[in-house]
């Protein structure tokens, strides 16, 4: 019975050891790719702004050519 226990132990004890360096390496890269996807996501806002700046100004600018003409005339 004592070398079954034993046995016992030594494998749970093996699957901890195992399991605790897998988390450990899995956790070490995790700040690399939550700084990648926030670099993502701001390139991403970035050029949702740029096209809505873009369209803004060009309906600015044909809103005030059309005041300058109507006060030219």
């Amino acid at each position: 019975m004592g070398e079954h226990l034993l046995r016992v132990y030594v494998g749970v004890s093996a699957a901890t050891v195992v399991l605790r360096d897998r988390v450990v390496r899995d956790e070490a890269g995790e700040g690399v790719i939550s700084a990648a996807i926030a670099v993502l996501i701001m390139a991403f806002l970035g050029a949702l702004m740029w096209i809505a700046f873009k369209q803004i100004f060009a309906n600015a600018s044909d809103k005030t050519a059309n005041q300058v003409n109507q006060i030219g005339s």
